[in-house]
């Protein structure tokens, strides 16, 4: 019966795991508890996903990040309140450190409510603007819900979002209609590699403030593909933050609520899409992870390389100049509770650098082969002829993927004494080689016809 029990016990452990590879401890912040129940089917959602969710106000004298310098929660969601201030424990420097220690922040905009000062601060520190006037909301005469909004057209009704480019894969694509009511919209700064959006606002859409009566807003905050309604940032040590412009789409309202488009009726997907939208911030979706990586002197025995990582001598310490090498790496992607082979976008390339100060060589690597879970990677080159020391590395950055960053250092030497091809191997030297041993004849031949060549007697006159 003792086994049984363990037995029961590890399932149930196991059923409760959760999928996300950065952990399981989630922290929701609302300042009103009453408003729990409009979040109740996302909240369960996140529970049944096996996230420990702990619901608190920013406050509760006990709310703190950190506990003994680390992490006390791996995922953060602020819901807005009416408060413009968050109190000590998420002030813009927490926010900050918690991702500095790879946590993951989810931020919920409101029109209705004021955004906190310190995650307006936090957002300009990542080059996320948002309008400064309050109340400020998104737009669309073209696009938007007949039945809720017929006066206004602030509930905007969008397809989901298509591939940002060839080269990156859409951790977001799905069927239906996504109901973006009331939203703040975000622009994103053009020099900032970490930023993507995630939902873009059509090109008939404006951010509108209705303190503004005109009929003509003569200066909005952005128009048409510069807002965005859903953005998405990731650090250089890979913790994301998501920022959504309206709270509402969390809310139960929206998540199957019947819409009219066009004169057609709806459905809304919201649900599907804030569980994708939730899935990549709290590293559900787009983890990459290197699993055996490996390089070695290809001899020339077999010039095709070896997929089954088991050569001999493997990673070594010193190479020579000109020398034949090859290189692996098992590269697996984790997506919804496990590990699959990593499969790059149709037009993207994982590249391999062989560098000093700047690489000698960049290098496409190919799929050689592909496991239950992960995907071999490989490329033969030939070192340069430069000695030094030298870097594998692979250094991999795309949107909506956590970053590669391995390097294996190694060192290159010159051809020693004896590694050096005879003169009689090397075919250009035959010339030279022939001329020193005509030169060396020819000497031989002249010293020996002059050394038995007598001279002549000179004949010698005698006289009395």
């Amino acid at each position: 019966m003792r086994w049984l029990l363990s037995l029961l016990l590890l399932t149930l452990f196991g059923a409760v795991q959760a999928i996300s590879s950065a952990g399981q401890r989630l922290l929701v912040v609302l300042e009103e508890h009453s408003e729990k129940e409009k979040y109740s089917v996302f909240l369960g959602d996140l529970e049944s996903r096996g996230y420990h969710v702990t619901v608190d106000s920013p406050k509760s004298e006990s709310l703190s990040l950190f506990k003994h310098g680390e992490r006390a929660y791996d995922h953060v969601i602020l819901l807005p309140g009416k408060s413009k201030g968050l109190g000590p424990a998420l002030t813009a420097n927490a926010l900050l450190d918690f991702m500095k220690k790879e946590g993951n922040i989810l931020v919920a905009l409101s029109s209705e409510h004021p955004t906190p000062t310190s995650v307006h601060t936090v957002l300009l520190e990542l080059d996320i603007h948002i309008p400064s006037d309050k109340g400020a909301l998104v737009v669309d005469h073209f696009n938007y819900d007949s039945n809720s909004a017929a006066e206004k057209h602030d509930v905007l009704l969008l397809p989901f979002p298509k591939q940002l480019r060839p080269d990156v894969k859409n951790y977001f694509a799905g069927e239906g209609v996504i109901a973006v009511p009331r939203a703040v919209g975000q622009t994103l700064g053009n020099e900032s590699p970490l930023l993507a959006p995630i939902l873009r606002a059509p090109s008939t859409a404006y951010s509108y403030s209705p303190k503004d009566e005109a009929e003509i807003v003569e200066e909005p905050f952005a128009v048409g593909g510069q807002l965005t309604l859903v953005s998405s940032m990731q650090a250089h040590n890979s913790a994301r933050l998501t920022v959504v412009g309206s709270a509402e789409m969390l809310q139960n309202a929206w998540f199957a609520e019947k819409a009219t488009l066009n004169g057609k009726a709806v459905k809304t997907a919201n649900r599907d899409f804030i569980a994708k939208v939730t899935a990549w911030t709290f590293k559900e979706t787009g983890v990459l992870k290197i699993g055996k990586l490996i390089h070695y002197l290809n001899e020339g025995i077999s010039k095709k390389m070896n997929t089954s990582l088991t050569v001999p001598e493997n990673n070594p310490k010193i190479y020579r100049i000109k020398n034949d090498v090859a290189f692996q790496v098992e590269i697996s992607e984790y997506a919804d509770s496990h590990l699959i082979p990593f499969v790059p976008a149709s037009q993207d390339a994982l590249q391999l650098e062989f560098s000093m100060l700047s690489p000698f060589h960049r290098l496409n690597l190919t799929p050689l082969s592909q496991t239950t879970n992960s995907t071999i990677f490989g490329v033969s080159f030939t070192t340069p002829d430069q000695h030094g020391i030298f870097n594998f590395r692979i250094n991999y950055r795309r949107p909506f993927l956590t970053n590669i960053d391995e390097k294996r250092q190694v060192t290159v030497r010159h051809f020693a004494h004896n590694e050096w091809p005879r003169s009689w191997q090397i075919s250009g030297a035959w010339v030279w080689i022939g001329g020193i041993w005509v030169t060396v004849a020819g000497w031989i031949a002249f010293v020996a016809v002059w050394l038995w060549s007598a001279p002549t007697e000179k004949s010698v006159k005698k006289t009395q």
